[in-house]
């Protein structure tokens, strides 16, 4: 509740929650998301709302009183010196893929730096986690680039760049990918992940009518699917999916060949010395050590 009535306090000083929203790093959505959350918990309304402005109502006034007071002894709480600064909780979210690769050295370097933090990985579809990160409701997260552009509060920071291939059976590797993306049973990356839609774009602009026989969004699930001769699959050559398991081949797409790439969405307003930015280069260097290997 801390992190709403933070918000709280910042609409109730700036007048809108757009004007919030601008102080404070997040779109007028997520301002408005955490107020009604706040009023939910509360149990009551703490603002007119009146066109674009919010007024505080006589409830909203005593509530601003007592959050006043909530935080002036929550920031003396655990403070010895800086060690504030050195102890707290950190909020990431990550797809699947990126937990079981450059995350996990991520988090060992990250916690002999500073041993005092905690880490929550919160797990998720690009997409719910992107969201998360705008309301606030996690720190930073590790997800596939959007195919639309950010909100302006947020920032994106690339890490790897993953090339698709076309998985399938060993038994039909010999025939043109072409070929067996029009004929043969075909494994669809769930279009309402960022990676299946860019599958859907593909497909479109190559102009290929598939055979869906299954949609699924997991990748390791995919690939056993096509193991197992249930269909083909388009699906990133990712270092979390290891090598491929025996009775399955790659092939190469060529000068087709399309991308997904995998970043880190963070708040620029954080300083360089705040845990959030400096897991985030942690990241960074990870994923680097990954890609040249």
């Amino acid at each position: 509740m801390l992190r709403e009535l933070k918000t709280f306090m910042a609409v109730a000083e700036h007048g809108t929650f757009a004007a919030a929203g601008a102080h404070i790093g997040l779109t007028q959505s997520a301002v408005s998301a955490q107020i009604q959350r706040l009023e939910e918990e509360l149990g009551i309304a703490l603002f007119d709302r009146t066109g674009r402005s919010a007024r505080l109502n006589s409830d909203g006034r005593q509530t601003l009183a007592l959050a006043g007071e909530l935080m002036t002894l929550y920031a003396r709480l655990g403070r010895h010196g800086d060690a504030a600064e050195k102890s707290g909780m950190l909020r990431v979210g990550a797809i699947a893929s990126a937990q079981v690769s450059f995350l996990a050295s991520a988090i060992e370097t990250f916690r002999q730096r500073l041993p005092g933090w905690h880490l929550r990985i919160v797990p998720g579809v690009s997409l719910n986690l992107l969201s998360q990160v705008d309301a606030g409701e996690i720190d930073i997260a590790v997800l596939i680039r959007p195919p639309f552009a950010l909100p302006s509060e947020l920032k994106w920071r690339p890490l790897v760049k993953e090339p698709f291939v076309l998985l399938v059976p060993e038994a039909v590797g010999g025939q043109p990918w072409r070929a067996l993306l029009r004929h043969a049973p075909f494994i669809r990356y769930d279009r309402n992940s960022f990676g299946g839609r860019l599958v859907e774009r593909f497909l479109r602009r190559a102009r290929l009518n598939v055979q869906d026989v299954v949609e699924l969004d997991e990748l390791q699930a995919i690939v056993q699917l096509v193991s197992h001769g249930v269909g083909v699959a388009l699906v990133p050559k990712a270092a979390a999916l290891g090598p491929w398991p025996a009775g399955v081949c790659a092939l190469d797409l060529g000068d087709a060949t399309f991308h997904r790439e995998i970043g880190l969405i963070e708040r620029p307003r954080q300083s360089p010395d705040h845990a959030a930015h400096q897991f985030a280069d942690e990241v960074g260097r990870a994923a680097e050590a990954i890609a040249r290997a």
